[in-house]
C-alpha cells in the first residue's frame, strides 16, 4: 500500500542541541541549560557529562550543508525551533500587557500589535534576521516546516537553575514554577508567530511538557530537586502557557494557522492481564499523558491527573489543531496495594546499556529497550481526540548503527499498518539528523542519522541514513527491507 501521496517525511531538531559549535556567534551563554551544564558543582558530582554546548555540530554556521544533507535524503519536511535566550538574552518584564486572572489561573493575555514593536526593540535582530535565513534556505527547497516554539531551555531571566538549585526552590527566578512565565512565553509565542510567520507552515507551542516539569522530580535536568510543589506547579503553568500561546499565534497569524503541540507519549503496558494490572495501566497513561489532553482539548483540568481541584475551564478547551508524538519506548507496570503502581525495570526506559530487556529486546546506548510495536499503543492513546497526527520524534542513541535499521524499518512497517485502518497520520520526523548535545548526557548519545565528529565538524551517513532515502524515495518500505521488519525474533 504504501503511504499517502501527502506524507511528511522528516528529521526533528533541537536549537540548543545542535545550533553551537564553530563561530563565535553560535554560542549562547544566556540559558538555563547552558549554565546548567557549565556548573562547577555538577561537573564534579558528575551530574553531567562534561560534554558543552559550544563545542556542538555547528549548524548555526553550517546550516546549508546540512539542509542539501536532507535534500540528499529526500526530506519533504523538517521540524526545528528557536532558542529563547538567544532572540532576548534580557528581561522583557517591562513590556506591559494586560492580563486577566481569576481564581490564581492566567486565562487570556492581551498583546496587541504596539507590544509587539516594543519587544522588536529589545530582541536581538542578528539573533532574528539569521532565523529568518534558515527557514528562508529550507523553504526554497520545497520543504514544509513545522517550528516548535519552546524546547526546553529557558532564558536567564526567567529561570536560574543553580539558585533553585541551592536555595532549594527559596530563590529565584524560578522557571515554570512561577506564573509569570507564562505571561512571558505568550508574548514570546506573540513576537515569534510575527516574525517568522510567513515561513512556517505547522506550529508546535512547546516539546515534551511532561519532561520538563518532571525536572521537579529529580530526572537530572534543571533544576533537578525533588519538589511535589514545584512539579504541580510547572505542570499548571506549562498547560496554561500552552493555551496562551495557541491564541496568541491565532491572534497574530490568523484562525486557520495550524497550532499543535508535541508530547512525550509513553504507553504503559500491564505485566500481566490481571484486574489490577489493566487499572495500574490505565492510571499510568493518566498520569503520564491523558490528563494533559483532556485539559487542551475538553477542558477537563485535573493537575498531573492526581484528582486535586479538578476544574472545567473553557480557556484551555479547544487548544490543540493537532498532535506530535515523540515515541521511543515503552513502561511496563505492575499493581501495589495501595492502589497506584510501579514501573518495572529491564523494560522499556529502565534497561541497561548495551543489554537485552527482560523481553529478550536489544538495548540502546542510553538504556532505552527498543519496542518498536510500541508506536501502535501511542496513537492508539490519542485517538480519542480526533485530531491529526504525526510522530515527530522516533529514533534510537545508537553508536555503532546496530539498532537503527531495524528499529527504523519495523516502526515505519507498523506506523503504515495504523495508516491502513484509516488513522489520520500525516508525517514522520525521524530523531534525527546528526548526532547532538543529548543534553546532561552529552555527545556520548548518538542519535544522529549522520555521525559527527564534533572536532572536525565533518559529517558521514550512517547505513540507516541510505534505508531512510530508500524508504522515503519509494514512500513506503522496499521489498528488500522486510526481513528487518522482523528482525530480531525471526530467529527464535
Amino acid at each position: 500500500m504504501g503511504f499517502p501521496r501527502s506524507f511528511l517525511w522528516g528529521i526533528s531538531m533541537a536549537a540548543f542541541q545542535y545550533e553551537m559549535g564553530i563561530s563565535r556567534e553560535s554560542i549562547d551563554q544566556n540559558s538555563d541549560w547552558y549554565v546548567w551544564l557549565h556548573d562547577k558543582r555538577n561537573l564534579e558530582s558528575g551530574a553531567v557529562s562534561g560534554d558543552l554546548p559550544e563545542d556542538g555540530p555547528g549548524y548555526w554556521d553550517l546550516y546549508k550543508e546540512d539542509h542539501r544533507r536532507g535534500e540528499w535524503l529526500g526530506l519533504n519536511a523538517w521540524r526545528t525551533s528557536v532558542e529563547w535566550s538567544r532572540i532576548f538574552p534580557n528581561p522583557t518584564f517591562d513590556v506591559k500587557v494586560a492580563v486577566l486572572e481569576e481564581e490564581g489561573n492566567i486565562i487570556d493575555v492581551d498583546i496587541p500589535e504596539e507590544i509587539l514593536h516594543e519587544l522588536d526593540k529589545r530582541a536581538n535582530k542578528e539573533a532574528v534576521n539569521h532565523y529568518r535565513k534558515i527557514f528562508k534556505d529550507l523553504k526554497n527547497r520545497g520543504m514544509k516546516l513545522i517550528l516548535n516554539i519552546y524546547h526546553w531551555p529557558l532564558p536567564l531571566w526567567i529561570h536560574d537553575p543553580i539558585k533553585v538549585r541551592d536555595s532549594k526552590l527559596r530563590e529565584g527566578p524560578k522557571g515554570w514554577v512561577d506564573g509569570r512565565t507564562v505571561i512571558e512565553f505568550a508574548k514570546f509565542a506573540a513576537y515569534v508567530s510575527w516574525k517568522f510567520g510567513e515561513y512556517i507552515d505547522m506550529w508546535s507551542t512547546m516539546n515534551e511538557p511532561n519532561v520538563v516539569w518532571r525536572a521537579y522530580r529529580g530526572t537530572g535536568f534543571p533544576p533537578n530537586i525533588r519538589s511535589m510543589h514545584g512539579c504541580e506547579k510547572a505542570a499548571k503553568h506549562l498547560m496554561e502557557a500552552h493555551a496562551r500561546a495557541y491564541d496568541q499565534i491565532k491572534r497574530v497569524l490568523g484562525k486557520r494557522t495550524r497550532v499543535g503541540v508535541i508530547y512525550a507519549v509513553v504507553p504503559a503496558e500491564p505485566i500481566d492481564e490481571s484486574e489490577e494490572n489493566l487499572y495500574a495501566s490505565w492510571r499510568a497513561n493518566y498520569e503520564h499523558t491523558l490528563w494533559f489532553f483532556n485539559a487542551i482539548i475538553k477542558g477537563e483540568h485535573d493537575n498531573l491527573g492526581l484528582g486535586k481541584n479538578v476544574q472545567s475551564r473553557d480557556d484551555l478547551r479547544e487548544r490543540a489543531d493537532w498532535i506530535g508524538i515523540n515515541y521511543y519506548s515503552r513502561i511496563v507496570v505492575e499493581a501495589e496495594e495501595n492502589g497506584g503502581y510501579k514501573i518495572l525495570r529491564n523494560y522499556g526506559f529502565r534497561c541497561k546499556p548495551g543489554k537485552n530487556s527482560r523481553d529478550g529486546r536489544p538495548v540502546s546506548d542510553i538504556g532505552w529497550e527498543a519496542y518498536p510495536e510500541g508506536i501502535v499503543e501511542a496513537i492508539q492513546l490519542l485517538e480519542k481526540y480526533n485530531r491529526p497526527m504525526a510522530i515527530t520524534e522516533n529514533g534510537v542513541a545508537d553508536k555503532r548503527d546496530r539498532i537503527r535499521p531495524w528499529l527504523l524499518v519495523s516502526t515505519i512497517h507498523h506506523l503504515e499498518r495504523k495508516l491502513k485502518k484509516g488513522r489520520n497520520i500525516f508525517g514522520y520526523f525521524h530523531w534525527s539528523l546528526l548526532d547532538n548535545l543529548e543534553w546532561y548526557k552529552g555527545f556520548r548519545m548518538r542519535f544522529g542519522l549522520f555521525h559527527v565528529d564534533m572536532k572536525s565538524k565533518k559529517r558521514t551517513p550512517r547505513p540507516s541514513a541510505y534505508l531512510y532515502r530508500d524508504i522515503i524515495e519509494l514512500n513506503g518500505i522496499p521489498e528488500y527491507l522486510s526481513e528487518y521488519i522482523k528482525y530480531p525474533n525471526f530467529l527464535s
